[in-house]
């Protein structure tokens, strides 16, 4: 009867409780859900940093768009002069896409028009003037405004100017924007752009 109490009691010890086993369970359940958090925020980051990348690259473009020489287009009389400036690109015709519809939680294609309608690129305005285009599927809206207007005469270089990426990743209708600007100093007429990407609700 020892040898037997013996033994039972062994067996005993070598169980888990009950109370053991909801444990181990719910610490399980615990890093499963960290894990797949952590699997959809990296997920996010990745598809976020098209927009990041994106503005930046937009970034550069427009500040090497300043730095070319504009001129008045009028005729110039034999013996004149003109002056030369500086000058933003003006304000893109449209968003590409055009409706933010056509992101919302899936990417879309651009065609060449869209980053070079007819309009801008007579104008020379907009992503024409910048010589930016996205050749691959994007899940972000691009815009870009400025206050020039190098149409006129004499022309405006404008003072100012903002390019944003507007996406929708999860399809629920709201809308993340990322956000560059940049301002013309009055006294050096340099242009001078904000150090970071401004972020509104970024996992949107």
């Amino acid at each position: 009867m020892k040898n037997i109490h013996k033994l039972m009691n062994r067996k005993n010890q070598g169980a888990f409780t009950l109370i053991e086993l909801m444990i181990v369970v719910a610490i399980i359940g615990i890093l499963a859900v960290l894990a797949v958090y952590g699997v959809s925020k990296y997920i996010a980051n990745a598809k976020t940093a098209e927009a990041r990348n994106s503005l930046g690259q937009i970034t550069k473009d427009i500040a090497a768009a300043y730095e070319r020489e504009s001129m008045n287009g009028a005729p110039m009389a034999e013996g004149g002069t003109t002056g030369v400036t500086r000058a933003l690109c003006m304000t893109a015709a449209q968003s590409i896409p055009a409706a933010a519809a056509s992101i919302k939680g899936q990417k879309y294609q651009s065609k060449k028009t869209d980053w070079a309608p007819a309009a801008d690129v007579a104008a020379n305005k907009g992503f024409p003037c910048i010589r930016f285009v996205m050749d691959a599927p994007q899940y972000f809206m691009y815009m870009y405004t400025s206050d020039s207007d190098t149409g006129a005469n004499p022309i405006s270089p404008g003072t100012n100017f903002t390019a944003t990426a507007q996406g929708d990743l999860n399809g629920d209708g709201v809308v993340s924007t990322f956000t560059t600007q940049g301002n013309i100093d009055a006294t050096s007429k340099r242009l001078l752009v904000s150090p970071n990407i401004t972020e509104d609700k970024p996992e949107e």
